[in-house]
């Protein structure tokens, strides 16, 4: 299959292709990496009229040490952040994330950004973002804002981003003090979407009691999403106290929109799901506690 014919726009800077997208309408798409929406154009799931490439926009790459904060670019491929050492002490939880994504020809061409505004339920990048509190930099015709990853994804393959807005860049918080990051997914081959996942971090305070965690799930659902009651719970606890098979059956219990489809029904799917939340419970705690 092709895809049906487009006109192709090459914006010299951000402001120039949020205006071309306001000018253009709904018949218009913006493309960075492709490595979503090349695969749904050739299959015609989708049809635009026009793409706007913005891969080529060097204002929305790059990665900065902003002390507190570390700021991505949304045109920054994956595979960059996966080498970044920036990104590797700063932002472990991200990096640690980056070589489950795909193969490494798609993290070659694939973006931070593309991968976030694409929201798939299945994707290690908003599972991140949300775990960590990050903040969404977008950009329209009518300026600047900035949108919390926990009001930013709304649902299957959607989020809070207005028709004309493009997302420029993401600010995730550094973490400090005793600190335990994890990611665990289940996949049926390596490379493919998971069927279940999570993004665990968690911070003790000097007594080894849980002063902050987030509990990140994917895959589970229409989106991405925080176990937030199961946090509450956990902040003050002894690390001691836990039992991560616990832990893992709680964070699932809630969800009521987990798929069933041929790779595996509901019921399978929330049970590997808490065993993935045990695990990477166990690692991250360890971490924290050797730290």
């Amino acid at each position: 299959m092709k895809p049906a014919a487009f006109e192709y726009h090459v914006p010299a800077t951000s402001d120039e292709a949020v205006a071309l997208l306001a000018e253009l309408g709904d018949e218009a798409k913006f493309i960075a990496g492709g490595q979503s929406l090349m695969p749904m154009l050739n299959l015609r799931l989708a049809v635009f009229e026009h793409l706007i490439d913005i891969g080529r926009l060097t204002d929305l790459r790059g990665i900065e040490d902003r002390g507190d904060t570390v700021w991505i670019g949304a045109g920054t491929t994956q595979s960059t952040v996966g080498k970044s050492d920036v990104v590797r002490r700063a932002v472990p939880l991200l990096s640690r994330a980056t070589p489950l994504i795909g193969h490494f020809q798609i993290r070659n061409r694939g973006t931070i950004g593309g991968s976030i505004a694409h929201a798939d339920a299945a994707s290690e990048y908003p599972a991140v973002a949300l775990t960590l509190d990050a903040e969404l930099e977008a950009l329209s015709p009518r300026g600047r804002r900035t949108i919390p990853a926990a009001d930013f994804f709304t649902g299957m393959w959607s989020t809070e981003l207005a028709e004309d807005e493009l997302l420029t860049g993401i600010v995730f918080p550094v973490w400090r003090g005793r600190c335990g990051f994890a990611v665990e997914e289940f996949a049926s081959r390596s490379g493919d979407f998971a069927m279940a996942g999570t993004t665990i971090a968690v911070r003790l305070d000097a007594d080894s009691r849980i002063e902050q965690c987030s509990i990140g799930l994917f895959g589970l659902g229409p989106n991405t999403t925080r176990a937030r009651e199961l946090e509450a719970e956990l902040i003050g606890q002894s690390v001691g106290d836990t039992a991560a098979e616990e832990i893992g059956k709680s964070a699932v219990a809630g969800l009521d929109s987990v798929p069933s489809d041929l790779h595996g029904s509901a019921d399978y799917r929330r049970r590997v799901g808490a065993a993935m939340v045990a695990r990477a419970w166990r690692r991250a705690v360890e971490e924290a506690s050797n730290d």
